[in-house]
């Protein structure tokens, strides 16, 4: 009994083995590569200053996107650099943009309420990440606007995907002035 499981064991894999050295030689000489580009950030630049609560655009470079990946969308996080620490310390829970075009070769950001820094970066992923130059992000009396949230960037790897996507509600609340209901009416009946 022991012998005849064998041999159907050992038919099994001289079956696959028979299989794959059949198949055309086409199937394994060509791999799949997969395209990797990674727009060159033009904005913001080493040095800038970026004012908390104000907007800024990123730009980058479109000329080298490939074909391929024309139809890509694009994820914007902020994140800053320590030294030479390698971690971006990216706010992978609080994207500056999210679900554009990778091919519009710019995106408007509102700068969130964090520390004052000279070491922030932009990321750009669209098809990979890529990193801007560091650049300042700073709180001054002139833009410091009251009730603006505060953001914090957590060191967290830059692979933690989908982003949160915050809700925001507003509501509006309208007031009259009974004195101003009363006035009209005896504006309309005089």
């Amino acid at each position: 009994m022991f012998a005849s499981k064998l041999t159907a064991v050992f038919a099994v894999f001289a079956a696959a083995a028979t299989a794959v050295s059949a198949a055309p030689a086409a199937v394994f000489s060509k791999p799949k590569t997969d395209i990797v580009f990674r727009p060159h950030i033009t904005s913001p630049k080493a040095g800038d200053v970026w004012p908390i609560g104000s907007n800024q655009t990123v730009t980058w470079d479109t000329s080298d996107i490939p074909e391929e990946a024309r139809n890509q969308t694009g994820l914007i996080l902020l994140g800053y650099l320590v030294g030479d620490d390698t971690d971006e310390h990216l706010g992978v829970n609080d994207p500056l943009a999210y679900n554009f075009p990778i091919t519009a070769g710019s995106a408007q950001v509102t700068v969130p309420a964090v520390k004052t820094r000279d070491d922030y970066v932009i990321v750009l992923f669209g098809d990979s990440g890529n990193t801007s130059p560091k650049f300042t992000i700073k709180d001054s009396a002139a833009t410091s606007l009251p009730g603006l949230p505060s953001l914090s960037l957590p060191s967290v790897a830059s692979s933690v995907f989908p982003p949160a996507i915050p809700s925001v509600t507003t509501s509006v609340v309208s007031l009259t002035s009974p004195s101003a209901s009363v006035s009209a009416s005896a504006a309309a009946s005089a």
